[in-house]
């Protein structure tokens, strides 16, 4: 194979992820969600969060900006970039999770504030990922992430369990946010 080769494939492997990501839009987020599966995911968050003492934000995109795709940016740097522009971070024990799924390429990240991360290990996190994953390829996108929002409450139940003599606090919005 002549050494322009690899060279070659990687302009086309950017070029099919550029196409990719301009043919998906926010219709196709609510072609896989309608109005009625964001409501009930949106619940879905509410219900979970008077279960323990932690924030759970869901966002879906269905690609990334140009900027993004010109750098040759992953999904991570936009999911680490929305955590902080939705202030996930901005809790009060440091407690937020962000459960961040990109359409184009069905990339799924979970972000976690410090106060959670550092009490689950990888392999937890790589399990939640994991379940969604399977969920998507299935095509069972609302299924996939009432799943993740179960895990991730499980998580956060055990090492923040709601304080019974405290009212519950609702610190960020539960509305799935789409982009």
């Amino acid at each position: 194979m002549p050494p322009q080769a690899p060279a070659k494939r990687g302009v086309i492997a950017r070029l099919r992820r550029f196409l990719r990501h301009r043919f998906w839009d926010e219709a196709d987020v609510r072609r896989v969600l309608p109005a009625a599966a964001l409501a009930r995911l949106s619940a879905r968050v509410t219900e979970s969060e008077l279960k323990h003492g932690g924030e759970i934000r869901l966002c879906v995109e269905a690609s990334l900006p140009i900027s993004y795709l010109w750098r040759h940016a992953p999904a991570r740097e936009r999911a680490l970039a929305l955590f902080g522009k939705l202030r996930v971070w901005d809790t009060e024990r440091n407690n937020g999770v962000l459960i961040y799924l990109l359409l184009a390429e069905h990339a799924i990240e979970i972000v976690a504030d410090r106060g959670l991360n550092r009490r689950v290990d990888a392999a937890q996190w790589h399990a939640v990922v994991d379940g969604l994953g399977r969920s998507l390829k299935a095509g069972q996108f609302e299924q996939g992430l009432i799943q993740a929002v179960r895990a991730v409450e499980g998580l956060l139940a055990e090492h923040f369990p709601p304080d019974p003599s405290a009212p519950p606090r609702n610190e960020l919005p539960d509305a799935v946010v789409v982009i």
